[in-house]
């Protein structure tokens, strides 16, 4: 064979291993990725003809269903009820594409989890169905959720620390997802950068957790060996930290305190110089157990959900970092931002004996016949601290709800551990976001619960406890 014809055959070869390798790379590697991709609308435009899977709460409620026009198409509309549900589902329509559970479990919903059994039915000429989610949400929490927040801006999450099941994930304001379907509406809510209604506050940017953050402060220095609960430290005000002096609430000065009372006291100046002595790296090694400086591995949309850490200039940064002032890092503030659901994973391994379970916002999935295709099973996500250091925390905790700051937040005849917090929001000012994060009952935790209310004239006591007891009662009856 001549030389000419070998290059001719060679090229063919070459063009022919490009055409396998890019058909494979389009059709198989990153098919999700360009089904997925909110500029194609294909996939939409096919899944209208589709009955997307229904959603229900905990219970079985139905949350999300479909509504059949002519021509067999299929459009997305949601239950009065799932007005309280609202960010924690999101939406499926043509016009604006998805978000929430709708887009995280998007292929169950619509059908396309299993291809065996849609062969199948293209060959038996059965419609393609989507799957069914019952979610973890319970009903009872959320609407206490969203009663409690009222008016204000702010958000709950209550978890089972037992297995990582989200009970509550409530966010307000909030809105109607039928209403969305008009482009009107939804160009309205998505540009109120006063309100911001679409914003899922229980997962999306944070505020500065306060106080709540030296239950991650406390863990640290117990676990590590540094502290006990009963090593005491000067509560003093005004003591240099960074160099610059740091002030108790309402300029309360304490002589020598034990962490107990510190916390219960929430002591400012008392934890500061705690998180100093623990050291950045132990910090650092306890808010990555913790979730922190990391997307949180829940099921749903990573775009939805924001790292709880460090900024500098809009950028997460370690807490390694010398940007960070580590003595106010330690009592949530300086540059920390944290989200209700990064709290409420920190009340949730305290409750659960120092395990960290996986959060989840599915329970499992129903196929169109009725059969549970797959129940999801807990997972751990990290061993956070020892379980002698949870007991201890706990009953640091406890303190804070019977003889702390935390008292608003007493159940009868149910033992409360607790947390509060307060972030200045205008320095002056008694304008303030606030915070409370804790667990029930405290001697065997089925509930761990972070409350944030944002702009109130107060403290975490006052406006964030009172919705975190609400949240537990309902859920423990």
């Amino acid at each position: 064979m001549n030389t000419p014809i070998m290059r001719l055959f060679g090229l063919v070869v070459v063009l022919f291993a490009l055409l396998v390798v890019f058909t494979t790379r389009w059709t198989v590697l990153e098919a999700k990725g360009l089904r997925d991709n909110p500029l194609n609308r294909r996939s939409l435009l096919e899944q209208q003809l589709i009955p997307r899977g229904v959603i229900r709460d905990v219970s079985g409620g139905v949350l999300a269903r479909n509504q059949r026009h002519k021509g067999g198409i299929y459009t997305r509309t949601y239950t009065p009820e799932a007005r309280e549900f609202a960010h924690a589902l999101g939406y499926s329509f043509l016009r604006i594409g998805t978000a929430g559970l709708e887009k995280s479990r998007n292929d169950v919903l619509s059908g396309q989890t299993n291809d065996f059994r849609s062969f199948v039915d293209q060959l038996t000429g059965k419609r393609q169905r989507g799957d069914e989610i019952v979610t973890t949400l319970d009903p009872k929490g959320q609407k206490a959720a969203i009663n409690g927040l009222a008016s204000h801006s702010g958000a709950v999450v209550a978890l089972d620390p037992r297995t990582g099941a989200v009970k509550v994930m409530a966010s307000t304001p909030t809105y109607d997802p039928n209403a969305l379907n008009d482009p009107g509406v939804y160009s309205r809510l998505s540009t109120d950068a006063k309100n911001k209604p679409l914003v899922n506050r229980a997962t999306q940017f944070g505020y500065a957790p306060g106080s709540t953050f030296k239950v991650v402060t406390a863990t640290a220095a117990i676990d590590s060996g540094k502290f006990t609960p009963q090593s005491t430290v000067s509560g003093r005000n005004r003591v240099p930290i960074s160099g610059v002096p740091l002030q108790n609430d309402e300029n309360e000065s304490f002589g020598q305190i034990d962490l107990t009372t510190a916390l219960a006291k929430s002591v400012n100046t008392a934890w500061a110089q705690v998180a100093e002595r623990v050291g950045r790296s132990t910090m650092t090694r306890y808010m990555d157990r913790f979730g922190f400086n990391a997307t949180p591995k829940l099921d749903y949309p990573a775009t939805q959900m924001t790292p709880s850490g460090s900024y500098y200039n809009g950028r997460l940064i370690s807490p390694l970092s010398p940007r960070v002032d580590l003595g106010r890092m330690g009592i949530g503030q300086d540059k920390l931002n944290a989200t209700p659901l990064q709290m409420a994973e920190v009340a949730a391994a305290v409750a659960n004996g120092g395990t960290l379970m996986k959060p989840h916002l599915t329970a499992r999935i129903v196929d169109p016949d009725g059969r549970t295709v797959e129940t999801i099973q807990p997972q751990v996500q990290s061993h956070v601290m020892q379980p002698s250091t949870a007991q201890a925390v706990n009953g640091m905790m406890q303190a804070v709800v019977t003889s702390g700051t935390g008292t608003t937040a007493q159940i009868p005849g149910i033992k409360v551990a607790g947390k509060t917090g307060t972030a200045e929001t205008q320095i002056g000012t008694t304008i303030n976001n606030v915070w409370f994060i804790a667990f029930a009952p405290a001697d065997h935790p089925r509930i761990a619960v972070a409350v944030t209310v944002a702009q109130v004239p107060g403290f975490g006591a006052q406006f964030a406890a009172p919705v975190a007891k609400q949240v537990m009662e309902a859920l423990l009856k």
